[in-house]
């Protein structure tokens, strides 16, 4: 098949796997021939150059010896960490089942572009089912060990995107890149979106039982998207012999004809239980009207709201709202924010332990709930805590030591480098705050504890975070039962464990998140009046009033002046946060 020939077979593949009328293909048994691949190169179907913004990519056509199965075009390589490899051509055997089953061998690849070759194998498995949605999975092996496995599709249209069942984004001619459950793409379930021309709607997901990062990307050409989707291996199981995740890509008339058999396979993979009846949710959990977030010392040292202040704030609020139904979420509790990570003890400028202590009593009493803020995955090596944890910094399987630099605290315009990350996989670090939180729970009857960036997921050489999360949290709870964990940014696998995010996932398929778990907003919601985001880096934003109708648990953010100069905004949006809540049948 000529390269032309197959631009044309990729713009007319949407209609096969919708259901439309088969390609003139022979799907029959054994062949002369039976490999029957397209000698594709990388840039094939590909606008070279770009013609928008791009992603890095090689300087040269490298092969990519491709299959058709089920109206789409499949090539297949294997990435070492110290190369690329494709499969030989020659090497190669295609077995069909008809139109529903296709099966590739691989038994020799190639590299530096196909000039040299090394040993290696490589089987991919495709199975079509009736409705024309495509499985996969690929297997490798190779005398070294293996980074990630990479399948490469022709044939899908060009359209809007969506990652994660987030918002639709148009990428123009640009290339675009999606990864999962890297923190900054906020993706938080392995799918992605294409809309057709047509309005027709094509999801491609990894169907995950273990979390491994998994990147999309979409280069657009003449006629449609080349794209490459990649399952990286664990970094702390170096191993020459990797099997993938099952890929899947379904087509149907609207998003979620897509939507809701990938969140039903997260729902049965990763065991998530629904909201209402969550045996981790507390019932106080399941009757949230409003999360007022008090906020106290910034990293600077400026305090917005000290104990004293906080508690005025909640005698208040119990004259405007039930306080049974208002959970009281405190960052910058203990100390600089941020700065004094890891030490998770009472600041002083706030009003120290005995101020903190009288806040909760007091607050307690009149009937609110209280939620500490905890960083589940960061610290300050300058820390005297540090030396005696070192072990957990997270190193990434290159081995260089993760830094948390993606924040500019100071204003100097650029990200510092003064935290590092960390891995709750490593017991040096699980067992530090483990003990913090303990400590804090028995000696000031918090309800809840949060943990702060707990959504990142990072390949390291240590083990498995969503694991050492897991474990974490089973041993609080095997401590203090009935005391609830909170995520932040959380991803899919993390529902079923942690029954409360701060921040809803999925706003296209929002009961893949709401009926799992309950949402309030981030701590940096604007506060009323000038849009604070408090001890937060987001400096100000646009501050919305609660409405009537949102999904999400109204949170009220009170940073400096929101007590003294913005009271009535306030109380208009707890005045509204009642309403709905009536309206939902006083329940979360």
């Amino acid at each position: 098949m000529t390269r032309r020939t197959m631009l044309a077979t990729a713009a007319a593949s949407s209609a096969v796997l919708a259901g439309g009328p088969a390609l003139a293909r022979d799907e029959g048994g054994a062949q002369a021939n039976p490999a029957r691949l397209q000698l594709l190169t990388s840039t094939d179907g590909v606008n070279t150059p770009r013609r928008g913004a791009g992603v890095m990519k090689l300087s040269f056509s490298n092969p990519e010896p491709s299959v058709d199965f089920g109206g789409l075009i499949f090539g297949f390589e294997i990435i070492t960490f110290e190369n690329v490899y494709g499969i030989d051509p020659a090497a190669v055997t295609v077995t069909r089942e008809g139109t529903a089953g296709l099966t590739l061998v691989a038994k020799g690849l190639t590299w530096a572009g196909g000039q040299r070759h090394a040993p290696g194998s490589l089987t991919a498995r495709l199975v079509r089912t009736a409705n024309g949605t495509i499985e996969w999975d690929v297997e490798a092996r190779l005398d070294k060990p293996i980074k990630a496995i990479k399948t490469i599709v022709r044939g899908l249209p060009r359209g809007r995107l969506s990652a994660s069942a987030r918002e639709w984004i148009d990428p123009g001619e640009d290339e675009a890149r999606f990864e999962y459950p890297a923190l900054m793409d906020g993706m938080g379930t392995p799918l992605t979106a294409i809309e057709g021309k047509d309005g027709r709607i094509w999801g491609i997901s990894a169907l995950q039982t273990q979390v491994r990062p998994a990147r999309f990307a979409f280069l657009p050409g003449p006629e449609g998207y080349k794209v490459e989707l990649l399952h990286e291996q664990a970094g702390w199981d170096r191993r020459g012999d990797v099997r993938t995740a099952t890929w899947r890509i379904a087509s149907a008339a609207d998003f979620a004809g897509i939507a809701a058999p990938h969140f039903e396979t997260v729902r049965r993979n990763w065991n998530l239980p629904g909201f209402a009846s969550r045996a981790d949710a507390p019932e106080w959990m399941k009757h949230l009207a409003l999360v007022l977030a008090l906020h106290g010392e910034h990293w600077t040292g400026y305090v917005f709201n000290d104990f004293d202040r906080q508690l005025e704030i909640l005698r208040w609020t119990a004259k405007q709202i039930d306080p049974q139904n208002v959970m009281v979420f405190l960052p910058g509790w203990d100390g600089r924010y941020y700065w004094d990570y890891p030490a998770f003890r009472v600041g002083t400028e706030t009003g120290g332990e005995a101020g903190l202590a009288r806040l909760i009593a007091e607050g307690k009493t009149l009937g609110f709930r209280f939620a500490l803020m905890f960083g589940s995955n960061i610290a300050n090596p300058q820390s005297p805590a540090f030396a005696s944890m070192a072990d957990a910094q997270i190193r990434t399987i290159y081995g260089v030591p993760m830094a948390a630099d993606y924040v500019d605290w100071d204003g100097d315009r650029k990200g510092d480098a003064s935290m590092t990350f960390m891995n709750l996989a490593v017991p040096s670090w699980r067992d530090h705050l483990k003990g913090r939180i303990s400590d804090m729970i028995a000696r000031f009857g918090i309800d809840a504890y949060f943990l702060d960036i707990c959504g990142l997921w990072e390949n390291n050489l240590s083990g498995d975070m969503l694991e050492g999360t897991r474990t974490l949290v089973s041993e609080l709870a095997a401590l203090h039962p009935g005391i609830p964990p909170i995520a932040e940014m959380q991803y899919d696998a993390l529902m079923g464990f942690i029954p409360m995010n701060q921040v809803a996932r999925f706003p296209l398929y929002p009961q893949a998140n709401f009926g799992h778990v309950a949402s309030y907003n981030h701590l940096s919601w604007p506060a009323p009046g000038r849009g604070s985001s408090g001890v937060h880096e987001a400096g100000f934003g646009t501050y919305r009033p609660v409405s009537p109708d949102q999904p999400q648990i109204p949170t009220i953010t009170f940073v400096d002046d929101s007590f003294t100069t913005q009271r009535a905004l306030v109380a208009k949006d707890i005045a509204t946060a009642k309403a709905r809540f009536a309206a939902r049948g006083n329940r979360t």
